[in-house]
């Protein structure tokens, strides 16, 4: 099956996710578009953020005739997920369920806890898909507000990005929690951070990894992995400044951005 994999995210965030895919999944192609236009997602109505999702998963669906689609931004799958799957002609791939089954599989207490941001914490889809993984838990939740906007600036350490995470985390470190889910796909590029500020006895878990484990096993079910030995081709697209995008992405992912193109909103 040599159509691509389309993914998207509101910027950079969902980058962590393409890695992942990418390296597990050499041959496949991919198309991502980054919504750098638009973000961050995670201060909007979450009806906006759902109108959004629409648009860029069916930009990827009919402008690039994408087999699969990956919703690589936490915020969009909160909002919009239900409405995507009932929808899209493809299968629909989520952050949120891998993440959530992959923070309950890490405690050994018990105790448990998830960050994003304020849309996706208020839209209580960490604590459905907890709950639904059936494990005994105690989840403790908690939004960063400002961690996006330092990682679209490419401030992913120093000073004043680890003050906000103490502030941010202090509810966290109180609950003596000993795994983390990084519930915005924008967290990993902060996890030295956020690792420090936790200290050495609690495991961060990125949900990356586990959707991209996620998204191959639906493609295998479904008959749509490519059996081809060539590698796959990557283009990346963006709604914002395309230079920026190109620049700051290929620090946070490698090579694959040196070819941006631009993506722009059906209503623009």
């Amino acid at each position: 099956m040599d159509r691509p994999i389309g993914m998207f995210d509101s910027g950079f965030g969902g980058l962590t996710v393409a890695r992942a895919a990418i390296d597990l999944l050499p041959t496949e192609d991919l198309v991502y578009i980054g919504d750098t236009g638009r973000y961050p997602y995670g201060s909007k109505p979450l009806d906006e953020v759902r109108g959004y999702a629409r648009e860029l998963a069916w930009s990827l669906v009919k402008e690039h005739n994408a087999k699969a689609i990956v919703v690589a931004c936490n915020t969009a799958t909160a909002a919009g997920l239900t409405e995507l799957r009932a929808e899209l002609p493809v299968p629909v791939i989520d952050v949120v369920r891998p993440g959530s089954s992959a923070l309950v599989r890490t405690t050994t207490t018990g105790r448990v806890a998830v960050i994003g941001t304020v849309g996706t914490m208020s839209s209580g889809a960490y604590v459905n898909a907890v709950t639904e993984t059936g494990a005994p838990v105690r989840l403790t939740s908690a939004a960063c507000p400002g961690f996006v906007e330092f990682v679209e600036r490419g401030q992913t350490t120093g000073d004043e990005v680890t003050v906000l995470a103490e502030r941010l985390l202090a509810p966290i470190r109180a609950a003596k929690v000993d795994a983390l889910l990084l519930g915005c796909t924008h967290y990993p590029f902060l996890a030295r951070t956020i690792g420090d500020v936790m200290g050495p006895d609690v495991t961060l878990v990125s949900s990356a990894d586990e959707t991209a484990f996620a998204l191959r096993n639906r493609l295998e079910q479904l008959g749509l992995l490519r059996s081809t030995d060539v590698v796959g081709q990557h283009r990346f697209l963006s709604s914002g400044d395309v230079r920026v995008f190109r620049d700051l992405g290929n620090q946070l992912l490698g090579p694959e951005l040196d070819h941006t193109e631009s993506w722009n909103p059906p209503d623009s």
